[in-house]
């Protein structure tokens, strides 16, 4: 019984793998292959780790690495430790002696995956590997990942599939298993769901009571946007704290790709520095301005274009076919942005990699902000062009989008069909709440199917193709041996899961990041239009929270557990759509107050003074109230910045204790020697024999405290004894 137990219990355990290498040779030479893995090897066991090679899929080998020897790795332990240290990320020295250390300061899975991978993929000269993955003299390596914990994963679905909330400790799990930047997402989407209570509780109120475009509902959506963002900058620093990742951002990694152009020395440290010139990167991050433009006008143009057929089949055109053509401009629109997007991508991630940034942080930072550009106009243009352009304006612009006959002009019975009718143009101001609708409900269930659904049908299919293939092949006795062939029967059903996770996709917090940000841009901007906005979202979160942790566990890799004391960037993106929502809902207020109706197609309605000085107003009251509620939670009680003071006064505190001990205000000796008139004379015999100073003599009167206080006590006895006196 033992014995059948062995291996599900290896399984389980990982076999004490850290992580994996997949090596793929399909467009190498026999010879060729061989030096690499060679040279791949050396490099991994200089670093002091342990390698095991077993078979892969598909022309692949998959190379298990274990630290091995304890008191190495221990030592890489302690480097990184004191490297925090240095850099301020930990308060206190860390202990050299391992055993006191892990004690007191036990390694997390986090930790330790963190420091191998460090170990495999940092630079010759910090003592790593130096494996980057597809790039340089290790294009043929795939991928690097450790392998999941099952137990865990399935602990941690069974778990968060029964609970509402997330509890701190539940992050606290994540964070050491999936490192800092997961955990933060999660902290990042819980703290959201949880802040999401009150508007979906006031939305419906508004909903119901109140109706749309209500001034109240738009000022407390803001004051809400604003209170979330300052917030969750608070729980940034507690969480920071507790992880003991406050100031990691500060600890630039270098990238790879990074080209200098030239080598000198620092002045004050004597350290060897690779430089590209600052003005040069400058002129090159110039080049945001017109990508920037150019992604707005490309992608602005496939929208409007969209929404001037969609504008035109569904108010104008009156022939056949209607009910179905007027789903050709969503078809376009699907068909079209995503290419063009990614497109864009592609271009936007070249021009990140000509800008030739030093550190990965930086590299990152200049990303997001590419990436946001896009994602503003993909996800709220259509919106904007309904709300300040179809209905403000749609009188002066639907006569002109007779050019659009052109899509349905081979199924129009006569040219009557295609023309706006004679007794005018009526706006729809209905509109607008259907496309928020779509897009804050709609579009959340579009994409959690293609996030969730959609990629493991698809990981099915391909695995019941690629079954079919290999039965038909050995029925016709030409099927090549299967990568199990030679796997010895302890280790089979654990080989087998690592090749099936090593052709899994790799886990980009970012994305989940993006659509969170994206979302809350839905809220901040456009909830004043559907105040059920708040109710479609805590739903859509509460389940997404959970989705997430499915893929993880089950779709993607197994992340790599980078660290992060934020979740970077996005801060900056929630406070700009924060900003902007203050505006936009001042706006929709103003143009919306009339039952909802709209200027109705005529600008002639809107008062242009009247409409700025709302925005004015409206965003200076919104930096008023910023300032007051970020003074407000500077004086609330937080965990984190308690822990860091207390934690900087015990280092304070140890110092002193070092360097002074424990006994620095005890009491000197007392002399014990009595007064008596041998000992005045024999001091007054000294006193003449050697010469002495007026400060000399002063100091000698009184031998040690305890003489100083029987003079002191003398003087009291004589002194109250005059007042007695006086008083008689």
């Amino acid at each position: 019984m033992a014995q059948a137990s062995e291996p599900t219990k290896a399984l389980h355990a990982n076999m004490g793998v850290d992580y994996v290498i997949s090596y793929r040779f399909t467009d190498v030479d026999k010879t060729k292959a061989q030096r690499e893995l060679e040279l791949l090897i050396q490099a991994i066991a200089r670093t002091g780790l342990d390698v095991e090679v077993r078979n892969g899929d598909k022309c692949s080998l998959l190379l298990f690495i274990k630290a091995a020897d304890q008191k190495r790795f221990n030592n890489e332990v302690y480097k990184y430790r004191v490297k925090d240290w240095l850099n301020g990320v930990r308060s206190a020295q860390p202990d050299r002696e391992a055993h006191q250390a892990l004690t007191a300061d036990p390694l997390t899975d986090a930790e330790r995956y963190r420091i191998v991978y460090h170990l495999l993929t940092s630079p010759l000269e910090e003592g790593g590997a130096g494996i980057t993955p597809k790039i340089g003299d290790w294009k043929n390596v795939e991928s690097i990942f450790p392998l999941h914990d099952h137990a865990f994963n399935k602990h941690w679905i069974k778990k968060w599939s029964t609970s509402t909330f997330l509890k701190v400790e539940d992050l606290d799990e994540i964070r050491n298993k999936f490192g800092e930047k997961v955990a933060f997402y999660f902290a990042f989407t819980q703290a959201y769901f949880a802040f999401l209570l009150f508007p979906a509780v006031f939305g419906f109120s508004a909903y119901v009571l109140l109706g749309y475009f209500s001034s109240i509902y738009a000022i407390i959506s803001t004051l809400w946007c604003v209170a979330f963002v300052e917030y969750w900058k608070r729980q940034e620093v507690d969480l920071s704290v507790r992880w003991g990742v406050k100031g990691v951002s500060t600890i630039h990694g270098k990238r790879h790709d990074f080209k200098y152009e030239k080598v000198i020395k620092d002045p004050v440290t004597g350290e060897t520095l690779r430089i590209f010139p600052a003005t040069k990167r400058m002129a090159r991050q110039a080049l945001q301005i017109p990508f920037a433009l150019l992604a707005t006008i490309l992608l602005g143009s496939l929208i409007a274009t969209c929404f001037g057929i969609e504008i035109f089949i569904s108010e104008i055109y009156d022939g056949p076919l209607k009910s179905v053509l007027v789903f050709l401009p969503t078809g376009l629109l699907t068909t079209l942005a995503p290419t063009l997007t990614s497109l864009l991508t592609t271009v936007a991630t070249r021009l990140n990699d000509y800008e030739n940034h030093e550190t990965h942080e930086a590299y990152e930072q200049a990303m997001t902000a590419k990436i946001f550009i896009l994602n503003f106009v993909t996800s709220y243009l259509p919106i904007f062009l309904t709300a300040f352009v179809y209905v403000p304006f749609g009188s002066i612009v639907v006569p002109y989008l007779d050019v659009f006959s052109l899509t349905v002009k081979p199924f129009a019975e006569d040219s009557n069909q295609m023309e706006m009718p004679k007794s005018g143009f009526e706006i729809n101001p209905a509109r607008l709440r259907k496309q928020v609708i779509y897009f804050t409900v709609t579009a959340q269930i579009v994409n959690f199917a293609m996030e969730t659904v959609v990629p493991y049908l698809k990981r099915r299919g391909f695995a019941k193709v690629q079954a079919m293939k290999s039965e038909r092949a050995a029925k016709k006795g030409g099927a090549a041996p299967g990568a199990s062939v030679n796997d010895h029967a302890e280790e089979a059903d654990f080989l087998k899961r690592a090749r099936n996770e090593a052709e899994l996709d790799v886990y980009d917090v970012t994305t989940d990041l993006r659509e969170m940000v994206v979302q809350f841009g839905y809220l901040s901007l456009f909830s004043v239009v559907w105040p059920l906005t708040p109710v479609s979202f805590i739903i859509n979160n509460w389940i997404e929270l959970r989705s997430d942790a499915v893929k993880i566990c089950l779709e993607m890799q197994r992340p790599i557990p980078h660290r992060a004391d934020s979740i970077g960037p996005w801060l900056d993106s929630l406070g700009f759509l924060s900003w902007l929502g203050s505006i936009t809902s001042a706006a929709l207020v103003y143009l919306f107050s009339n039952d909802g109706l709209g200027p109705d197609g005529s600008p002639s309605t809107i008062k242009g003074w009247a409409l700025l000085l709302t925005i004015f107003f409206s965003e200076h009251i919104y930096l008023i109230v910023r300032l007051g509620i970020r003074f407000a939670i500077s004086k609330m009680y937080s965990p984190g910045i308690s822990k860091e003071r207390a934690e900087r006064f015990m280092v304070r505190k140890r110092y002193l204790e070092e360097q002074f001990g424990d006994n620095a205000l005890e009491l000197p000796p007392s002399t014990n020697e009595k007064i008596t008139r041998q000992s005045l004379e024999e001091d007054a015999r000294a006193g003449s024999l050697t010469s002495s100073s007026t400060t000399d003599r002063f100091w000698a009167r009184q031998r040690g405290w305890q003489e100083s206080v029987k003079v002191g006590q003398g003087m009291i006895d004589r002194m109250a004894a005059d007042e007695d006196k006086k008083g008689q």
